[in-house]
């Protein structure tokens, strides 16, 4: 089913406590358990970090206090990667490359050189949730090259230029198109510029339950006949809250339906949008900003 306007799923008031679940894209394919109930390791420096990501057994990792560490490391297969109270990643950032089934959660990427999370070369089965951004050369969070069955969650990113990229160019059709779908919902972008996502092929990709507080270029951009369903998202102060096309790259398609906006622009929407296969509860938009700032980024979840 394709979505036109369409109907909206059953809203919820404001909960007790935000939801912690795992929901959207990363629930497909099997699902994304992580390292599961693999044994547990502890690492407090950037050269055990690096060993404990890039072994190819199933792990859950984590780390406490802040590592300082330059380049990208690479992220193997079925891990869960977990950060203490004030677990801190300063100077590099995290790539997952071909490998699959990985959970980010609770982290603080700071000061990163390159990506704070690069998802690459047909990556599948990623959960990034519940961290926070500030500060990096790129992108927070960058996925591209035929990666699929991905749910970004409850981030915040603040301080921060280029967000969340989605597709990294025009000329990649032939890897992106059938891929590159990924679920956005209950983040926070905060202050930040402009890729909240920047959309290129992938399709349904859905951007929902986020707080836009005071973004200063743009929200979502669907290019590159992308299909992207904006829905339920709080804009505020966000003069340009989604658009189709941007730079030099063609229009996709755009759905945005039961949008809250404060102070903010309209939009842009066109097209129609490939159904979304799996459950969710959309909040209701007006109590978004609420819940978000109250559940989103490092440090709110017990892990």
């Amino acid at each position: 089913m394709r979505l036109g306007g369409g109907t909206t799923p059953p809203t919820s008031n404001p909960p007790t406590t935000p939801q912690t679940g795992l929901v959207g894209w990363a629930t497909q394919n099997g699902g994304t358990s992580g390292g599961g109930s693999a044994a547990t390791t502890t690492v407090t420096s950037a050269s055990a970090l690096t060993s404990a990501l890039n072994s190819t057994s199933a792990a859950v990792i984590r780390v406490s206090g802040t590592i300082n560490c330059s380049g990208m490391l690479r992220v193997r297969s079925n891990k869960t990667i977990l950060g203490n109270s004030g677990a801190t990643i300063a100077g590099c950032g995290f790539t997952i490359n071909g490998d699959r089934n990985v959970i980010i959660r609770n982290l603080t990427f700071r000061n990163w050189g390159d990506d704070a999370i690069n998802v690459e070369q047909s990556a599948t089965n990623i959960w990034i949730d519940h961290n926070s951004f500030t500060a990096g050369y790129d992108g927070a969070v960058d996925i591209k090259r035929g990666s699929d069955f991905i749910t970004v969650s409850w981030n915040r990113v603040y301080g921060h230029d280029k967000s969340m990229l989605l597709g990294h160019s025009d000329d990649n059709a032939s890897q992106d198109v059938g891929k590159l779908r990924v679920s956005y919902h209950h983040n926070w972008f905060d202050g930040s510029n402009q890729r909240h996502p920047r959309v290129r092929f992938g399709n349904p990709v859905h951007v929902y339950n986020n707080y836009y507080s005071n973004v200063r270029g743009y929200g979502v951009a669907s290019t590159m006949n992308a299909g992207v369903l904006v829905e339920g998202n709080y804009f505020e102060n966000t003069p340009d809250p989604y658009h189709l096309g941007e730079g030099s790259s063609g229009p996709g398609s755009l759905v945005a339906r039961n949008n809250h906006f404060v102070n903010s622009g309209s939009g842009q929407t066109g097209g129609s949008v490939a159904g979304i296969p799996y459950s969710y509860t959309l909040d209701t938009p007006s109590n978004v900003k609420s819940i978000v700032t109250g559940g989103a980024g490092a440090g709110r979840i017990s892990v």
